[in-house]
């Protein structure tokens, strides 16, 4: 495991984390002993195959999951025992399935985002909705029902309703899954702005190696273990981590796939393990 250089403070620190889940039917490591820091202004991409424990990994920095190993600091505070550190974080679903029906308009969306923040004037307020609505390339749809937007459309809703908080640090899971490859580029470029002009923390999971090539600066690659930490460039520019990494994930594909056929002559899954992602 390689980890980058420098010495400015960290702003999260996950220090031997471990996570298993036991049931009547079965028990399973999900995260085995990760360790990694974040640095402030840091576009971390956080790559590894599905079961891999991505999702798990978020869940447990949010404190959202509160039963693990192992230590985890966010601007110097455990999530477990302080919530009010949240405020700083905005975290972005991998799946955020909207009705299509829902009535409220983007503008409407976006607001529920002042809640429980600094209390501002109506017309500071308004302005400041129509300014983050403006940032993510969504301003001619304000007055739509969000239920009228594609996928890539309500996910930038997701992200304007996030930064009027104000939010020094930005969690996304795999925040393109189902999205069309334009409207990703779209996407990727927002996450770029606010990393680079906004100066907003980003931690990132993705399947998409040329993105994170691209776009981040870091590079934690996950399977229950921490398989490589370190600086993008040493990754992508060593062909046998990148075989390993395929290697890796082709197995875990393949391991996927056969808990979750009931059938198959090579599976004990009962159809009743959770999926770690």
């Amino acid at each position: 495991m390689q980890i980058a250089e420098g010495s400015t403070t960290a702003i999260v620190d996950v220090k031997n984390v471990s996570y298993s889940y036991n049931n009547s039917f079965s028990s399973s490591i999900i995260l085995n002993d990760i360790s990694f820091k974040v640095k402030e202004g840091d576009f971390l991409g956080i790559i590894g195959p599905n079961g891999a424990g991505k999702t798990t990994l978020f869940q447990c920095m949010l404190g959202l999951l509160k039963d693990y190993d192992g230590e985890i600091t966010i601007f110097g505070e455990d999530t477990r025992r302080n919530k009010l550190v949240l405020k700083k974080i905005a975290y972005i679903r991998q799946k955020n399935f909207i009705d299509r029906s829902f009535p409220a308009t983007v503008n409407e969306i976006v607001s529920l985002g002042t809640v429980g923040i600094k209390a501002l004037s109506k017309e500071k307020e308004e302005d400041k909705i129509l300014s983050v609505i403006e940032s993510v390339g969504l301003f001619e749809y304000r007055n739509k029902r969000i239920g009228q937007l594609s996928g890539g459309q309500q996910q930038r809703v997701l992200i304007a309703k996030a930064l009027i908080a104000d939010p020094a640090l930005l969690i996304l899971d795999e925040p393109t899954t189902g999205i069309d490859q334009s409207t990703q580029d779209r996407f990727y470029a927002l996450l770029k702005s606010l990393n680079h002009e906004k100066n907003i923390t980003i931690i990132w999971s993705s399947h998409d190696l040329g993105a994170v090539n691209k776009l981040a600066n870091k590079v934690a690659c996950i399977n229950k273990n921490m398989f490589f930490h370190g600086n993008a460039y040493e990754f992508f520019e060593n062909e046998k981590l990148l075989k390993a990494y395929s290697e890796s994930a082709m197995q875990a594909h393949m391991q996927l796939h056969l808990n979750k056929n009931p059938n198959s002559s090579n599976s004990n899954n009962n159809g009743n393990n959770p999926t770690y992602s």
